[in-house]
């Protein structure tokens, strides 16, 4: 009898354990069912956990926004920054303005740098020096920088410069780069560098044409620079330390092989020689707009165009408040 009772009990177990078991691949099997359906089955990707919160900030950020340094002679400090008008046909507009009728501002705000840009010589003796237009226009950029970073934690950037300006975004690009800068590293999307007074062969990635053997003037003329500046008032100071850090990969620099601002001679004594004549004579530096000579197939603006736009397209759009 206890034998009977006991076989009894394990009948009834293993017909219980059983219905458990279909219920169980039942729900399985509806679930399965729904999903294959096309019906929706939550957001992609992993759920924002219990510390994390969707990326939102307020109305006003853009999600990319383009810190633009105009060349010598090409700003001027009271410029509005949003609306250019010191110079129309400076060569960042030939770039700048094309992008902003592309985008809505939310996309990509262009602030355009303001400032007094210009280099004193013997042909324009009343102008400030090289040394004060410089510091002034990497002041107002990398304030630009940070005062957008603390107001939009997810703007992401891109720096533009031509020229002087090419020495200013090239400066900010390093101190990025390195991890002394006003915003991170892996915020900025690209740089492109015009005619870069501080160019060095290998640093950064050069989409044009092979500039030949010379490099930045900033460089060539270091050991000389007390000539340059009773010129110009301009310090050469050298190579950046460091170069460009994290953002190598993401710098474009762009030289004509005859322009003696971004590819001056490796010899001081006719790299002083050259410093003179390009003060008196700086046509070539005067054409990227419309060289067909330094990017095989286009022009600097149109390449650089075309690059942007890939930086954009690529970027996150974030949530606003």
């Amino acid at each position: 009898m206890a034998r009977g009772t006991r076989r009894g009990g394990g009948r009834r177990l293993g017909c219980s354990l059983g219905a458990l078991v279909l219920i169980v691949l039942l729900v399985l099997g509806i679930g399965w069912w729904l999903g294959n359906r096309g019906l929706p089955t939550g957001p992609d990707g992993p759920l924002p956990g219990p510390d994390e919160t969707e990326q939102t900030q307020p109305a006003d950020c853009p999600d990319v926004q383009m810190i633009a340094v105009p060349g010598t002679w090409e700003s001027s400090p009271t410029d509005d920054p949003f609306n250019p008008g010191f110079l129309p046909n400076a060569l960042l507009r030939t770039i700048t303005d094309p992008l902003s009728e592309q985008y809505p501002d939310e996309r990509l705000e262009v602030f355009t740098v303001p400032y007094v840009a210009q280099f004193r010589n013997p042909q324009r003796p009343n102008e400030i020096t090289y040394d004060q237009s410089r510091a002034e226009g990497t002041e107002r950029a990398r304030a630009e920088l940070a005062a957008v970073h603390g107001r939009c934690p997810y703007t992401s950037f891109i720096l533009l410069g031509f020229s002087q300006g090419a020495v200013i975004a090239g400066d900010l690009t390093n101190e990025i780069g390195t991890g002394n800068g006003p915003v991170p590293a892996d915020l900025v999307r690209g740089s492109v560098l015009i005619a870069d007074g501080r160019r060095l062969p290998g640093e950064g990635q050069s989409p044009g044409l092979s500039p030949g053997n010379g490099q930045g003037m900033e460089i060539s003329l270091q050991p000389a620079t007390g000539l340059t500046q009773l010129i110009a008032g301009a310090t050469m100071t050298g190579p950046r330390p460091g170069g460009f850090g994290e953002l190598a990969d993401r710098t474009a620099q762009i030289c004509d092989s005859r322009d003696l601002i971004c590819n001056a001679p490796l010899n001081v004594v006719d790299g002083a020689a050259r410093f003179q004549e390009f003060v008196a004579n700086n046509a070539i530096h005067a054409m990227y707009a419309t060289n067909p000579d330094v990017i095989a197939g286009t022009t600097v603006p149109e390449w650089t165009i075309g690059h942007v736009n890939e930086l954009v397209d690529a970027a996150p759009e974030i949530a606003h408040e």
